[in-house]
């Protein structure tokens, strides 16, 4: 009859022949030799309670048979670490994988289009600093220290306590791009024909449509015989172009210390095609940005001839079209990173 100890060791010999890994020697060892569960740690104990006759040589080949499993052990998890590639090394035999690819931020696309929209139409894309000073930022602005304007941008400060009127030392966070039309006008006679889109600046909670930073694009054109008209035809040309051909747009009066007359301009609520609904508070229009014609004093301020130029100047927040081109109802998913999100919207 077969000895336990020649049954042991055809057993192991077989369960280490098919063991390919360290790992899986590493579980052959836990089971031939483990301390509480191992098959030989379990015969020797029980070569005490074997016949006298058969305990000596049960028990000097338990042992031998033990050396010979941790000599087999050692050789095996040594030839198979050797053979083992490096940390780190690239397994050629492998399926490639599909690499992750990146896309554009919907709000980079939505700048985008507005750009080439208006470079389209002849205008220059400017950008200046999102520090700003008092002068470019309010006072050329038409908005005086007393001014009530003033306090519907909730500027953010830099300085302690607060700088004064007509300050030209960078002292904020720019609330709107209006600045570098300022700063164009100062530098360039007319005519101009320019767009500033760049990040602004806020003392807003976030919620689901204000943000502290957010996104705008402010237009500017100068010339001697600018009209409303041209207004109105450059803003009806831009929504077409942007949303979809012959979409509504309406003017309504509004009020901007930098612009004379001021408006409104909203367009046709493309959720429910004008008829009314929860997105447009049931009106059937969605509000979209303002604009006007610029000030006299605006031009003052710049050294430009009040009586000899007009222009006109409009300001959009990209946020806002991105809310309207994609149908998103939360301006908080823009800046959350969430790669759900972001996979959904169509660049």
């Amino acid at each position: 009859m077969t000895s336990p100890i020649d049954s042991l060791r055809a057993d192991f010999e077989s369960a280490l022949g098919a063991a390919t890994s360290v790992a899986a020697v590493k579980t052959v060892r836990d089971d031939f030799l483990g301390r509480k569960q191992g098959r030989l740690t379990a015969l020797l104990k029980a070569v005490g309670s074997a016949p006298a006759e058969e305990r000596r040589a049960l028990g000097a080949g338990a042992n031998a048979l033990k050396q010979e499993m941790e000599a087999a052990l050692d050789a095996r998890e040594a030839d198979l670490a050797a053979a083992a590639p490096p940390p780190g090394a690239v397994d050629v035999t492998l399926p490639g994988r599909v690499p992750v690819v990146g896309r554009r931020h919907p709000l980079t696309v939505v700048r985008e289009r507005v750009e080439d929209i208006f470079a389209g139409m002849g205008y220059q894309i400017i950008d200046g600093p999102e520090l700003e000073d008092d002068w470019h930022n309010f006072e050329a602005l038409n908005m005086p220290p007393e001014h009530p304007a003033r306090d519907m941008q909730d500027t953010l400060y830099l300085t302690s306590p607060l700088p004064a009127a007509g300050s030209r030392l960078a002292t904020l966070l720019r609330t709107h791009t209006s600045g570098m039309q300022i700063r164009y006008m100062e530098q360039h006679p007319p005519p101009v024909r320019v767009i500033a889109p760049g990040r602004v600046y806020r003392r807003d909670d976030i919620d689901a449509t204000h943000t502290p930073m957010f996104t705008q694009i402010e237009g500017l054109v100068v010339d001697e015989g600018i009209s409303l008209g041209d207004l109105k035809g450059t803003l009806n040309t831009f929504a077409e172009r942007f949303f979809a051909p012959g979409i509504g747009t309406r003017f309504r009066p509004s009020f901007f210390p930098y612009t004379e007359p001021s408006a409104e301009l909203d367009v046709q609520c493309q959720g429910c095609n004008g008829a009314g609904c929860a997105l447009c508070k049931h009106t059937g229009w969605i509000e979209l940005l303002g604009c006007g014609m610029v000030h006299p004093a605006v031009f003052e301020a710049v050294g430009y001839d009040a009586d000899r130029y007009t222009g006109f100047a409009f300001g959009v927040g990209i946020e806002r079209l991105a809310l309207r081109l994609y149908g998103i109802d939360d301006i908080r998913m823009f800046y959350e990173n969430d790669m759900r999100f972001l996979r959904q919207v169509e660049p």
